[in-house]
């Protein structure tokens, strides 16, 4: 029947991108437990699972994995969609452990630079002292990473449209408003793009006649 087909070609895609679904799943547990919070104690318990310079200082490790798992703002369904769009692709096409590489060279990297570069503002007064504490959690480092990645999976000349168009997303932002975030979505960009190394020749590129369901063939 044309439901079970259906239902057989979204599993086999979902079971293409094993790491993109559990973090999925992850981020609707910690999603609803957020909203199940007073909003007294759910910023108290975000900020120190936060990137903030505070916590970075002395729980680097712990607060670079935990506020990789948790979405600010608490709304999980449009990140189910950006995770099928652009996550699922990116590991189907790279493999779990390259996929989950970019990722991490992203989310820590940018992290690491762009609370670097706040704490310089605040050394040199451009900044409040209180910032050491701004809260800094999600995964849109990581997505952006993965986004620009994407870029050399798409057969030229499609490839150069979608990279300005990344970059414009991204760079916009960081020429206009110039904080601390905006400067990490746009390293997490560069980063994705120093990634070839990891997908020089994983498989043909596509052109974007093609759907992306084409992958669960």
């Amino acid at each position: 029947m044309r439901i079970d087909r259906g239902f057989h070609r979204v599993w086999t895609y979902v079971r293409g991108a094993p790491g993109t679904y559990v973090w999925l799943v992850i981020l609707f547990v910690t999603t609803v437990a957020l909203h199940h919070m007073s909003p007294d104690f759910e910023e108290d318990f975000l900020r120190q699972r936060s990137t903030n310079i505070h916590e970075l200082s002395s729980n680097p490790v712990r607060v670079l994995f935990a506020s990789a798992m948790w979405i600010d703002g608490g709304h999980w369904l449009p990140y189910a969609v950006l995770y099928s769009v652009f996550h699922a692709p990116a590991e189907r096409w790279m493999g779990t452990a390259r996929w989950l590489a970019v990722c991490a060279a992203a989310h820590v990297l940018a992290t690491l630079i762009s609370e670097g570069a706040l704490l310089w503002a605040i050394r040199h007064e451009m900044a409040p002292e209180p910032a050491v504490n701004t809260l800094d959690i999600g995964v849109s480092y990581a997505l952006a990473g993965v986004i620009a990645v994407l870029t050399y999976r798409i057969a030229a000349p499609w490839r150069y449209p979608y990279l300005v168009v990344v970059l414009a997303v991204y760079g916009v932002p960081l020429a206009t408003g110039r904080t601390f975030t905006d400067l990490g979505h746009f390293t997490s960009v560069l980063i994705g793009l120093a990634c070839y190394p990891l997908v020089r020749g994983r498989g043909k590129v596509r052109n974007p006649k093609e759907t992306w369901a084409a992958d669960t063939g």
